[in-house]
């Protein structure tokens, strides 16, 4: 089995992109099954961490800017680590992350070692 980052993105912050009560109810019970689902398959390397969703990006020469995607109004929502045996499960089980109804994205990293990219 290999880590896997799963890194949550949306927009979080446009007006459109805002929840109801009931469906931001609604998406917390739908994340709850997931990491239940993964967990229940001993896949869960690393439960959810949260994000702010603001940031800030240094840039090479130390200016500082406001958010790391402002021009496209996505951000990092939160994260986990997985176990998978390849991208492909990786994919798989991301496929299911309930971010994907609400119009965001699951970007998949497999973790390295050193020996393996030196």
């Amino acid at each position: 089995m290999n880590d896997f980052l799963l890194i949550f993105r949306r927009d979080f912050k446009g007006k459109e992109a805002q929840l109801s009560p009931q469906q931001m109810q609604d998406s917390i019970k739908e994340w709850q099954n997931w990491f239940g689902g993964i967990a229940a398959q001993n896949k869960l390397a690393r439960p959810l961490q949260r994000w702010d969703i603001d940031g800030k990006v240094v840039k090479s020469d130390k200016h500082v800017i406001n958010g790391p995607y402002a021009e496209i109004k996505e951000s990092i929502g939160g994260l986990i680590i997985i176990k998978a045996a390849d991208y492909d499960e990786a994919v798989e089980i991301a496929q299911g992350c309930p971010i994907l109804k609400l119009g965001g994205n699951v970007e998949v990293r497999k973790a390295v070692s050193v020996e393996d990219h030196p």
